[in-house]
């Protein structure tokens, strides 16, 4: 009878030794690691370098931007943000951006949130038409749309104002936010839904006091993805917010000053500029990061 040695751990006595197939795989997998990590690594750099190239130079003096791009500023040189806010109009800029983005966002997330949650709870004759009618919305490249969204805009009286920009904003972002949302509505619970129902809840009272508070992960991500996207958007205000400069939006604004700028030799000024239109996406990144990456993974933890 064959008798194991007792002063050997089980597991060394049981552990299966490494196979040279096994070995390899380790191997492929470290390589993996090293070359995705550095990868990450490229990708982070070349992201955050001229980000941070662009807030220094915002700092320095007009020479030193010639004279060394890559160097330190000598001095915190806080007048070119003073300049750029108020001689280049951008605080005035900044302030329209935010009127017009709260109200493309809130009216895209109202709108977005309701269809999306219509196509995930509810059952209705031609609604996989309708959904695939909204989808279909993302495959439509907006520069095919300029000329005759510009006389949609004019005839209905909205062009150059903020009225017109929101809607437009928010009629194209709308595609997404259903999109997403109505993937995020099938992954809640129905129970929850249900017992409201029974208790006497109506369908308004349902969607508004139970359904959003549960979605509200969802919600948040696709807002910072539509703030973001109407924060940066540059071609649909060039061409329908036109003549009043006071009406701009930040981008309108950056593009007058960067070729004002170019030409007066006033780089720090546009230095400076661009560092207050980068600040507030920053801020909102690094504020929602974690919301958005529950948002994104939440459906898939379901």
């Amino acid at each position: 009878m064959t008798t194991l040695d007792k002063s050997t751990p089980p597991t060394a006595r049981t552990a299966p030794a490494a196979t040279p197939a096994d070995r390899s795989v380790r191997r492929e997998l470290g390589v993996a690691n090293v070359f995705s990590h550095g990868f990450l690594l490229l990708w982070g750099a070349l992201t955050v370098l001229p980000l941070v190239w662009m807030f220094l130079s915002s700092f320095k003096s007009n020479g030193e931007i010639l004279a060394d791009p890559w160097g330190l500023p000598g001095e915190l040189r806080f007048d070119n943000w003073v300049r750029a806010w108020t001689d280049a109009h951008i605080g005035r800029y900044f302030v329209n951006s935010l009127v017009v983005v709260a109200g493309s966002v809130s009216l895209t997330m109202l709108m977005g949130a309701t269809a999306a949650y219509v196509f995930a709870r509810y059952e209705f004759r031609g609604k996989q038409v309708v959904y695939y009618l909204f989808v279909g919305g993302l495959m439509f490249p907006v520069f095919l749309a300029l000329v005759p969204l510009f006389f949609v805009v004019r005839n209905a009286g909205v062009l150059n104002t903020w009225t017109g920009l929101i809607l437009v904003y928010a009629a194209y972002s709308l595609p997404f936010t259903v999109f997403f949302l109505t993937a995020f509505f099938r992954t809640l619970p129905t129970s929850i839904a249900e017992a409201a129902l029974v208790d006497g809840c109506g369908h308004f009272r349902l969607f508004f006091r139970v359904m959003l508070p549960m979605a509200r992960p969802g919600l948040i991500s696709v807002a910072i993805f539509n703030f973001l996207s109407h924060w940066n958007q540059f071609l649909l205000p060039q061409v329908l917010m036109q003549g009043d400069e006071s009406k701009w939006v930040l981008a309108q604004g950056l593009f007058a000053l960067s070729v004002s700028q170019g030409y007066a030799g006033d780089y720090a000024r546009l230095f400076a500029g661009l560092s207050i239109a980068v600040l507030p996406v920053l801020a909102v990144y690094v504020a929602f990061q974690r919301q958005v990456q529950s948002g994104l993974t939440a459906g898939q933890l379901k």
